[in-house]
């Protein structure tokens, strides 16, 4: 699971490329959760994401709460079909 990491001119911006599933969020929590709060601003690109589970759903979620409390603004730049059809799931299930 290739995962990029940028910073430039305060943000981090980070590329995911691949799966974001049960097999890849340990390998991408542990790459990306130690840089969050190294800038202000963190720019999540998931554009690139072929397949997203509900571990995939935990690590963005786990992404949000640790750049809040490291005061950093999470934004997500990018979301691949995979992502928004996994995202429209969980809109679904709470009602």
């Amino acid at each position: 699971m290739p995962l990029t990491l940028e910073t430039l001119d305060g943000t981090t911006q980070v590329g995911v490329d691949g799966e974001l599933t049960i097999y890849t969020v340990a390998e991408l929590a542990g790459t990306l959760l130690p840089q969050i709060g190294a800038a202000p601003r963190l720019a999540l690109d998931l554009s690139q994401v072929t397949e997203m589970d509900g571990a995939g759903l935990q690590w963005l979620a786990v992404v949000q709460r640790e750049a809040g409390l490291a005061g950093s603004a999470l934004q997500v730049t990018g979301q691949s079909q995979a992502v928004t059809q996994a995202l429209q799931l969980c809109r679904s299930a709470a009602l």
